[in-house]
């Protein structure tokens, strides 16, 4: 269906892929999300070095995002064209997005107190108790979710496990809610945000496994408050980061083998050891019934090259920035040697598990694997000028991240050998 953005502005939805970080993630279309926009982190996606490209999101612009209404009073999150803008909305494929005129109800109504003769005092007091209690329940079930640290839900084989992967992930639910919370209440003194458009790296899995990973011994910008930087070191210093420069900030996983999603989130990851951490990794790239070892070699070659990247970057920093590793939880089974080719497209996962001595699940093909750099808030390098402190050489923090990650996989891989 046709969209008109200029008139009508495009619906944002939530992003059900958000695995780690309170920042809003919103889904602009099918291949696009966009959250706000950080000045740095505008900056830098304007001015990157070209061989980061391939390891970052593709940058697709700025939008301008409001809170509407729609004819039932449903708060919904419009973007719309910058002012003076008449490209970057229209640059973007927007044949998948939602026009506003189909807006969600996926928000609580927004109901206008009126000091009125028919509005009596005492229905408004209840009214602003009533919200009151809203603003309280929602920061109850966040902090439910900060104790369920991981999560299990077996789903069903024969539905569509991408639309029930929407309903599960508690991460990206919650921490959307509590910023859109935050947002409604600030909605009286501003009502124009500016977001950032960029690519949807989960956009080409069918059902995305996510590893969200914090990279660097150190996490905390030059721009940081002392209670800000003690609060980071504090962290690190309590976590993986401090001894390998990596920490587990969030994980989603489809587990074919078992029909089970697998959610994991920061809290969990900031108490994990060492050993913990490969077991994590381990269990990252576990289907519930074996280990996808044809994904390590693709990740090792594009965290070495990664690795090599940056350690040709000058004077850059990437604080507080995490790593992302996605592939497709949905795999698809191989006939045998000696079966028709044709075979292949009438097999499904029911008749698959039932010929187990006959088909071997591999992934046809090469292997999808991505790993992209994301969270550019606190990054500073000398070309921005502008910063009190400058830094030389390379993020050392940063690459000893890599490196270990590097180590620890290809531990995996070997343990895993036959």
């Amino acid at each position: 269906m046709d969209v008109e953005p200029r008139d009508k502005g495009i619906l944002l939805e939530p992003f059900v892929h958000q695995v780690g970080g309170h920042s809003c993630v919103l889904r602009f279309n099918e291949t696009t999300l966009c959250k706000p926009l950080v000045p740095r982190e505008h900056q830098f996606y304007e001015t990157l070095p070209a061989e980061m490209r391939k390891f970052t999101p593709q940058y697709k612009g700025v939008v301008s995002v409001s809170f509407e209404e729609d004819e039932d009073r449903n708060l919904c999150l419009i973007a719309h064209p910058l002012k003076g803008d008449h490209g970057t909305v229209d640059s973007v494929d927007n044949s998948d997005c939602e026009p506003k005129s189909k807006l969600l109800r996926w928000t609580n109504k927004k109901h206008h107190v009126l000091e009125t003769d028919k509005t009596s005092k005492d229905w408004v007091r209840q009214h602003r108790k009533e919200e009151k209690a809203k603003s309280h329940k929602l920061e109850e079930e966040f902090e439910w979710l900060k104790k369920s640290e991981v999560l299990y839900y077996s789903v069903e084989k024969k539905g569509n496990v991408s639309s029930q992967l929407k309903h599960y992930n508690p991460w990206s639910m919650k921490c959307h809610q509590q910023q859109l919370q935050r947002m409604k209440e600030n909605a009286k003194h501003r009502n124009q945000y500016k977001f950032i458009l960029l690519e949807n790296l989960t956009s080409r899995y069918e059902v995305p496994c996510v590893l969200d990973l914090k990279m660097g011994t150190r996490q905390h910008g030059d721009d940081a408050s002392e209670e800000k930087a003690a609060n980071q070191i504090r962290k690190c210093q309590q976590s993986t980061s401090a001894v390998i420069g990596v920490r587990v900030c969030g994980m989603q996983v489809y587990q074919a083998g078992s029909g089970q999603l697998m959610f994991m989130n920061k809290y969990h990851g900031r108490k994990l050891s060492v050993q913990g951490f490969k077991e994590a990794l381990f269990q990252f790239f576990h289907n519930g019934r074996y280990l996808r070892r044809e994904l390590l070699g693709p990740v090792l070659r594009k965290l070495t090259e990664l690795k090599g990247v940056l350690e040709r970057q000058e004077s850059y920093r990437f604080y507080s920035s995490s790593l992302l590793i996605i592939y497709d939880g949905k795999e698809r089974p191989e006939v045998a040697l000696d079966s028709d080719a044709e075979d292949l497209e009438d097999l499904s996962e029911e008749s698959a598990d039932e010929s187990a001595g006959a088909y071997a699940y591999k992934p046809i093909g090469t292997s999808s694997v991505d790993v992209r750099m994301i969270d550019f808030a606190h990054t500073t390098c000398r070309l921005y000028g502008e910063d009190s402190v400058v830094h030389e050489g390379q993020d050392a923090g940063y690459i000893f991240g890599l490196q270990s990650l590097i180590d620890i996989v290809t531990e995996i891989s070997e343990e895993s050998g036959e």
